[in-house]
């Protein structure tokens, strides 16, 4: 009996599913269901920020097509402190940000000037990449939503059974800071600090917490509490709850259904949703983890790291497209990531629209997954018709050879001939964008990612033959000449040979002269690329 393919045959339609059936088993009301993500605003937003977002908004995209209205909530985390001056800013401004360590981030200047607020500017620039990636969603910020109420009767909830949240913090992760204070930060009302406050009592007559301004160490750093003692009304916004029960507040008060997390934060889900189920009486969302990207050094990518690789940086050399294939082509394991890996995904998503339109051809169930891929990363928006597709490498390649002056000409003509375009065809918009990504990937690198090809007994001798030529060559026509050697020594027809070079260096069956290829595009990266197929070491991507 053969598996039952839900929706468009993906992880997310299976997740829009059981999302589904357990909201009917609990009987909730079905109007609306919510998906959420968190939106950081510490720090420039890295690749892995995208993650929540693209993710929850793949799963109400299959909700909506399972006839469920839902959308996606853009949660904010803008009344959050600075812990920690951020990575990546310019010595003035990390130098101005360092006195304003424990203050919430939407009460900092913007540094650059831009925004109203430090926290403000990077919160935008995660907002841009999603609209950039076409992802809908419903903003909210929690600086306002503090404001204005919104998580009031949720706050009182929690502060007013505040014992019990304390000993679920402490049975989920030994943590006994909350049996000893309240899961809440007031703003001190004479320093403004944030973070340096610890709540005591919780009147709920008056809505009023107690707090003391004691100081707090931060990553090893003290900030100096001034001292204060006083009271803050929880109506009046001058305060937040801890990530301790924020989660469960907002689920609650925004009727949330479904979140994705990193499993970085595996603890703290954990804790809401006890406190969520417990103390608010509210059934938390389903959930589903996700592991984080990881740098080709093994860290961990994030702001905090200092290794920080924005969606700005993607849209430079790779389309919005092609990020959102990074974040859905797979849920579970870590993946280790770098800009590199760029030319492998936008040639991953040519891939993907050939399957899609019927240009290649593979099975049954997984060309109906793999359409389905296609059709999240273009958010149930694809194409009409399908595009004209250039191995990414080849068309670095080409502009790096094109004159500055004429470099659509030269490309133009260059692709007529390989045969990517026929004879007069011009360039069109889509050729036009890959050849401006192609542009910035020449100004910035040289790295060659070779695609993966398996190789014969004597295809792999005629490779190692040719890679111990290649280290003494220095000329275009004695590297062509190499290649034709390397193939009659092996009882390889040449063109064969060609081939499969042209498939490891630029994923295509042809392409340009090989010779003036491998030293425009460097000889120690083609070799690096050739020996890495031989390895079978290609780096993941």
């Amino acid at each position: 009996m053969s598996e039952e393919i839900v929706g468009h045959g993906t992880w997310y339609d299976m997740m829009a599913k059981k999302v589904i059936e357990r909201e009917q088993s609990l009987k909730r009301d079905m109007s609306r269901v919510r998906t959420e993500m968190g939106l950081g605003a510490s720090g420039f937003p890295h690749i892995g920020s995208l993650g929540d977002a693209s993710r929850s908004y793949a799963v109400t995209l299959a909700l909506k097509d399972m006839e469920c209205n839902s959308e996606l909530v853009a949660f904010c985390d803008d009344k959050d402190g600075l812990r920690k001056v951020p990575a990546g800013l310019p010595a003035d401004m990390a130098e101005k940000l360092e006195k304003y360590l424990g203050y919430s981030v939407s009460t900092i200047p913007d540094p650059y000037g831009c925004h109203e607020s430090y926290g403000k500017h990077m919160s935008n620039l995660l907002l841009e990449a999603l609209d950039k990636c076409g992802i809908e969603y419903k903003y909210y910020s929690a600086n306002e939503v503090y404001k204005k109420g919104l998580l009031l009767n949720e706050i009182r909830d929690i502060l007013t059974n505040a014992d019990q949240v304390g000993k679920i913090v402490k049975e989920e992760v030994g943590q006994e800071t909350y049996t000893e204070v309240l899961p809440f930060f007031a703003v001190c009302e004479k320093c403004g600090h944030l973070y340096t406050t610890r709540a005591y009592k919780f009147d709920p007559k008056t809505d009023k917490v107690t707090y003391k301004c004691e100081g707090l160490e931060i990553r090893g750093k003290m900030i100096a509490g001034c001292g204060h003692e006083g009271e803050v009304d929880i109506k009046s916004g001058q305060g937040k709850l801890t990530w301790k029960s924020e989660f469960a507040a907002r689920w609650r008060a925004l009727d949330i259904r479904f979140e994705a997390y990193g499993k970085d934060i595996a603890d703290s889900v954990r804790i809401n949703d006890r406190i969520c189920r417990e103390v608010l009486k509210f059934e938390p969302p389903s959930h589903a983890a996700y592991e984080m990207f990881l740098d080709k050094g093994g860290k961990k990518i994030s702001k905090s790291a200092g290794n920080v690789f924005t969606p700005q940086v993607w849209f430079n050399y790779g389309s919005p497209q092609s990020l959102l294939l990074l974040m859905l082509k797979r849920f579970v394991g870590t993946r280790s990531l770098d800009v590199s890996d760029i030319p492998s995904y936008m040639n991953e998503l040519d891939y993907l629209e050939d399957v899609y339109f019927g240009k290649k051809q593979v099975g049954e169930k997984e060309a109906m997954r793999l359409k389905g891929l296609f059709q999240y990363c273009y958010v149930m928006k694809p194409p009409a018709k399908p595009s004209i597709h250039v191995p990414y490498n080849l068309m670095a390649f080409l502009v790096k050879m094109a004159p500055k002056d004429n470099v659509n000409e030269y490309v133009a003509e260059k692709l007529q001939s390989y045969g990517y375009l026929q004879k007069g065809q011009a360039i069109d918009a889509n050729l036009q964008q890959r050849i401006q990504y192609a542009l910035n990937w020449s100004a910035d690198f040289n790295e060659i990612k070779e695609t993966t090809v398996e190789l014969s007994v004597t295809e792999r001798k005629a490779v190692v033959e040719f890679i111990e030529k290649l280290k003494t060559e220095t000329e275009p026509d004695a590297i062509q000449n190499a290649i034709f050697n390397a193939a009659k020594d092996n009882g390889i027809k040449p063109a064969a040979l060609f081939k499969v070079f042209y498939q490891i260096l630029m994923g295509a069956p042809q392409g340009p002269r090989l010779g003036p290829y491998v030293l425009a595009m460097g000889k120690e990266n083609v070799l690096a690329a050739l020996e890495r197929v031989l390895s079978g070491k290609k780096e993941e991507a």
